[in-house]
């Protein structure tokens, strides 16, 4: 039983961690036009959201940004929505 027991919890490490691991390698998909839901669904919720643009009868404008992941250990990924849609990306690298 103890052998079956940590059988299991090592199959979910290393399925919980592969999981993460898919998120970082998917930021280099990331593409104009794309949705943010679409995003969100494939990389996840951003390590910091800033909005640029807020105003009443305009459209928002804001940045998503996901820090370096130990997979991807150099790289910042910066979006920008318009209205919802991808309008930039950026990677940086980050030292």
């Amino acid at each position: 039983m103890v052998f079956f027991k940590t059988f299991v919890f090592s199959l979910l490490s290393v399925s919980c961690a592969l999981a993460a691991a898919a998120d970082a390698r998917e930021r280099s998909f990331i593409s104009k036009g794309m949705h943010e839901a679409e995003v969100l669904n494939r990389i996840g919720k951003p390590d910091h959201e800033a909005v640029i643009r807020s105003a009443r009868g305009q459209e928002e404008e804001k940045t998503w940004s996901y820090l370096p992941d130990p997979r991807d250990p150099q790289t910042l990924t910066i979006i920008t929505f318009h209205a919802g849609v991808v309008s930039n990306i950026e990677r940086k690298i980050s030292r």
